[in-house]
């Protein structure tokens, strides 16, 4: 049998059904981030044709990649340690910096305890599945438009489940009415969705899961750091972390590093940490990782001047792009995505953007987004400056002229979640 032949076929189908996705070849420099070199033809620097570009779309939302702490807490932890983390801890131990994490992480969220894994996607699959396989005939209720990870942690678990619409608090309560009081249920959804920006209403799913008897499990992965007086998210925002049972986040993210997390009483803690193989047999983090992480929450726990510097420049990229008829999709969060709806386009105007303008935004389609919903995917931070959201808005304005790109948002694809996404990222 010729098994290359499937392969084939099957990069084929991604390429006719224009998903298809390239990497483009970028070399960040922590001097001078957004700015990153852009080498569109190969590794050599001779035949690469590098350039500089500016990167709109990453998710180290708040820069702390780049901070000098962290990456100083970064450099002196591998010096010091080594530079990995020498297998599983249930194998090698727990390195001291890593403990110092999880302490840290248990504070952000007012919980008892916390449990750091190798990436968010990790975290949320290993979590629910552990969790309701746990509970005693569990049923996991699920938002439609829950990220990868919580889809796959739902299946995973084996558990019976239901999809409830996005956001719908009375077919949520529709739901828990159904499953009755002295069933197990379990809760997932995410606080803010990444490709819409749209934000779930906390109090209110915390005020049905006390009502129903229910469990609640949090995604706020694209909210840690972000929001809060200390950077506890979107829960922390609204004040209710202390109803929230199980709060999962990223290091990868506002904080600008590598990892995921759980936080939650400690007995939910321990059983994860004791029952999930993907947590049991997976190598740590290095301690390197687990020092650099520490570092950006402890400046983020003590510092708003980044949040608010943010906060400043999305809503000045957000002023600006609408005032040129820009179609940007309404939210009240710090995500800018720009609708395109077609998938051919979308790839068009991401490569027109790079090679005429210097711009790196990569496009998002299906099946991140629903069909007919692709959308240029913006990401200001505290390092863009005013100069940049000036260059930005000038080649948004040239691309969309240029393509006769829509210069309205449909209805069926705004930021209330009116679709399902199979797969956010």
């Amino acid at each position: 049998m010729e098994y290359r032949r499937y392969f084939g076929q099957a990069i084929d189908r991604l390429r006719d059904e224009r998903r298809y996705r390239v990497f483009a070849d970028l070399e960040r420099d922590a001097s001078r981030f957004p700015v990153a070199t852009w080498r569109p033809n190969g590794m050599s620097d001779e035949a690469s044709g590098a350039r500089d570009v500016v990167i709109w779309c990453s998710n180290d939302y708040l820069a702390m990649g780049q901070h000098p702490d962290v990456i100083a807490a970064m450099t002196q932890a591998a010096q010091r340690h080594g530079a990995g983390a020498g297998g599983t801890r249930n194998i090698s131990g727990t390195t001291h910096p890593l403990v110092r994490l999880e302490a840290e992480l248990a504070d952000l969220h007012g919980k008892q305890a916390a449990l750091a894994f190798t990436s968010g996607w990790v975290s949320n699959l290993a979590a629910i599945s552990t969790i309701a396989q746990i509970l005693p005939n569990c049923l996991i209720i699920s938002d439609a438009l829950n990220h990868n990870s919580m889809i796959e942690g739902v299946r995973r678990s084996g558990a019976e489940k239901t999809v409830f619409k996005h956001n719908d608090m009375e077919h949520l309560e529709q739901v828990l009415k159904a499953a009755g009081r002295e069933r197990a249920k379990l809760i997932v959804f995410e606080s803010l969705y990444s490709m819409d920006g749209d934000i779930a209403p906390v109090a209110r799913i915390a005020d049905l899961a006390e009502r129903y008897g229910a469990m609640t499990y949090v995604d706020e992965v694209h909210a840690v750091g972000m929001y809060g007086p200390r950077g506890g998210g979107i829960c922390e925002r609204e004040g209710v972390m202390d109803r929230i049972d199980v709060i999962e986040g990223t290091l990868a993210k506002g904080f600008g590093t590598l990892g995921g997390y759980i936080a939650a009483d400690d007995v939910i803690i321990d059983a994860v940490r004791s029952y999930a193989p993907s947590f049991i047999f997976t190598t740590a983090l290095p301690p390197s990782v687990a020092a650099a992480a520490h570092a950006a929450v402890c400046l983020l726990k003590n510092s708003n001047a980044e949040r608010e510097m943010h906060q400043r420049q999305v809503a000045r990229t957000k002023a600006a792009l609408e005032a040129q008829n820009i179609p940007v999709m309404p939210n009240p969060s710090h995500i800018v995505p720009v609708f395109v709806g077609d998938a051919e386009l979308c790839k068009t105007a991401s490569d027109m953007l790079l090679e005429r303008h210097s711009i790196y935004i990569q496009p998002i389609n299906y099946p991140t987004v629903a069909r007919g919903s692709e959308r240029l995917r913006i990401t200001p931070t505290p390092a863009h400056t005013d100069a940049h959201i000036d260059a930005l808005v000038e080649a948004m304005s040239d691309v969309w002229h240029r393509l006769g790109l829509p210069r309205q948002t449909p209805r069926t694809a705004n930021a209330q979640g009116q679709y399902k996404a199979v797969a956010a990222e």
